[in-house]
């Protein structure tokens, strides 16, 4: 994993992306000589423009892949499945391309060029792709990780590891159990003790060790070994730097309040403050623009349905704790508390209208919450802002869950694209952790990625309720 402002990147993606990009940018120099190839007119990929040319096309083009999860590994299940999203990706590169040769003629290719260039991308991505998907299921991707504990930490680890869809293939060669640890891990890989563990990890090739242990009191634990492993060159992390890379978490069952002190990340310098607002400004505006005529459909379908309130206010805990009414289109019934107690939110909930359902499923719903950013009371990117009588009730049976209280809240947020709607105590618990991975490593990069994510999201519909 490489680590790009604080956030963790996959080596693979990254290369997958600047690999990419040279294939658009050869593409866009290849095309007129093919187009051209019997003509007198073959100097265009000379011309002095034709630079900016080709590298706004490769650009246009990975925004379009990146919107539509081209370069997230959860998306990478095979040729046909990158097929089924490359097809698309073409196709609105295709549309923003035409857009921006209007607006910048002197950019201007020609149709019969630009037709070659998307067809070269498209058969070189493929190309990079399949060597991708052959590397994966040769194993020459794969790396030998060896968990030191068996208990209920290092099983949730293994989960991790079997169902993380990330680039990076890891294979478990085994677990070293601890003095009175209640095993948690099939027996067949628990691993024989009485060697030290620097002969163990070489024995077996691991690359990494991953320090699963709940308690680390005692003589028991092996903290000496663990500096043996790492001085011969063998990596060591700790569950919880293991969750954050792997899962963008930070798991609030493990820690104590010495890892937030001591650790990295939580900045909140003037410098930061000031690019996130100018940022959220910016955003704010642009999506105020480009939604308007879908926010003005909207507002007519929510009052015709049933002759309610267009919009919503719902008080919320801000920045600090400090309370304020955040602005959002009715997407239930008038009635939807009647009995006067917050509810969660719940799937298939049966007090929405049905106009409510689709933009809370597409996120439309949260549109008119620019008017609270542009106004301070929140950013674009940030935790979600969550109601009063739920924060009192979080902040007492939940750890940490004030720390998210920090910064301020945002429209969308990394637990928003990454978990559904919270319905419960448990789900809290799970968006918290994203939560938290965020307010310790929010940076721009961070927030723009996020913005990715989101319009998925908003195109696809995953994680609404």
């Amino acid at each position: 994993m490489l680590k790009i402002a604080n956030h963790y990147v996959s080596k693979i993606a990254f290369a997958l992306l600047l690999v990419e990009i040279a294939i658009f940018i050869a593409s866009a120099y290849l095309a007129p000589s093919i187009r051209f190839l019997s003509s007198q007119e073959l100097g265009l990929s000379a011309n002095e423009y034709y630079f900016s040319t080709a590298l706004i096309f490769a650009l246009i083009m990975v925004f379009s892949m990146t919107a539509l999860g081209m370069y997230q590994p959860n998306h990478y299940e095979g040729i046909r499945s990158t097929l089924m999203r490359l097809m698309p990706s073409l196709g609105l590169g295709f549309v923003l391309v035409i857009l921006v040769f209007y607006v910048l003629p002197e950019l201007y290719v020609g149709r019969g060029v630009l037709g070659i260039m998307l067809l070269l991308s498209g058969v070189g991505v493929l190309l990079v792709r399949l060597l991708l998907l052959t590397s994966a299921r040769a194993r020459l991707l794969e790396s030998r990780i060896m968990f030191v504990g068996a208990g209920a930490l290092a099983q949730e680890c293994a989960e991790l590891v079997q169902n993380n869809p990330s680039y990076s293939h890891y294979h478990i060669v085994g677990y070293v159990p601890m003095p009175n640890e209640e095993h948690q891990v099939p027996a067949k890989d628990v691993l024989p003790v009485g060697k030290p563990l620097v002969e163990m990890a070489n024995g077996y090739k691991a690359s990494e060790i991953v320090v699963a242990v709940m308690n680390r009191r005692g003589g028991g634990f092996p903290i000496k070994e663990l500096l043996d492993c790492k001085l011969a060159g063998v990596k060591v992390i700790d569950a919880a730097t293991f969750f954050e890379r792997e899962a963008s978490q930070i798991r609030v069952d493990s820690l104590q309040p010495s890892w937030f002190v001591f650790g990295n990340g939580f900045e909140q310098g003037f410098v930061r403050a000031f690019f996130k607002r100018v940022f959220d400004l910016l955003v704010s505006l642009l999506i105020f623009v480009v939604t308007l005529p879908l926010t003005v459909i909207t507002a007519l379908w929510i009052y015709f349905e049933d002759r309610g309130p267009i919009f919503y206010q719902q008080e919320r805990v801000g920045e600090d704790g400090n309370l304020f009414n955040v602005l959002k289109f009715r997407s239930m019934r008038v009635d939807a508390e009647k009995n006067g107690a917050p509810q969660w939110a719940s799937k298939h909930d049966p007090r929405t209208t049905t106009i409510g359902r689709i933009i809370r499923k597409v996120r439309i719903d949260e549109i008119p919450q620019v008017i609270n950013v542009l106004r301070g009371d929140m950013s674009f990117v940030g935790p979600r802002p969550e109601r009063p009588f739920f924060v009192e009730q979080l902040c007492q049976e939940v750890p940490y869950y004030n720390m998210r209280h920090s910064i301020k809240p945002g429209i969308t947020g990394l637990a928003q694209v990454r978990y559904p709607y919270g319905a419960s105590m448990h789900d809290a618990v799970q968006k918290l952790q994203y939560d938290l991975y965020y307010v310790k490593n929010n940076s721009l990069f961070l927030d723009l990625l996020i913005l990715f994510e989101t319009l998925q999201v908003v195109l696809f519909g995953k994680g609404g309720r």
